[in-house]
């Protein structure tokens, strides 16, 4: 189990609550399946993905950025017991979309970079990028729990 400090708690609720997961979202799925086009064959129901400008104005890219995004929700709430809030999702990664685990990491950098661009650094300052990044460790490792 993770142990969190009170400040980390605080500072992960505060950033979480200034986040808008259709703004952020978005942009991080964009920006992974951007600079990491391997991880593009994932998503080959979504239509055209072919461009960087296919990726940035598909529909589906930024609703299921907006759906992952939102899920981290899920781990905000549950803070004390992530690893089992996500075990269905990481069944399901593993199982059936057969995702490679080290996505859920790109991912998370893709996030915390968009977060630190949208914020800046009186917001996103060192203790919070170091509690958010904490956080979304804890997130990634979650959903990589069950895989085999």
């Amino acid at each position: 189990m993770v142990q969190w400090t009170d400040a980390e708690r605080a500072a992960i609720k505060s950033l979480w609550g200034k986040i808008d997961v259709g703004e952020i979202g978005p942009q991080a799925l964009c920006r992974l399946l951007i600079v990491y086009p391997w991880t593009q064959r994932h998503f080959s129901n979504f239509g055209d993905i072919s461009t960087n400008a296919a990726i940035l104005g598909n529909d589906k890219v930024a609703a299921h950025g907006k759906t992952v995004m939102g899920g981290l929700d899920r781990a905000v709430k549950n803070m004390d017991d992530i690893k089992n809030a996500y075990t269905l999702l990481s069944q399901k990664h593993s199982e059936q979309i057969h995702v490679d685990p080290d996505n859920f990491r790109l991912l998370a950098e893709c996030i915390s970079v968009c977060v630190g661009a949208k914020f800046g650094p009186k917001v996103f300052n060192a203790d919070a990028q170091e509690a958010w990044q904490k956080f979304l460790a804890v997130v990634v490792s979650a959903l990589g729990r069950q895989y085999h």
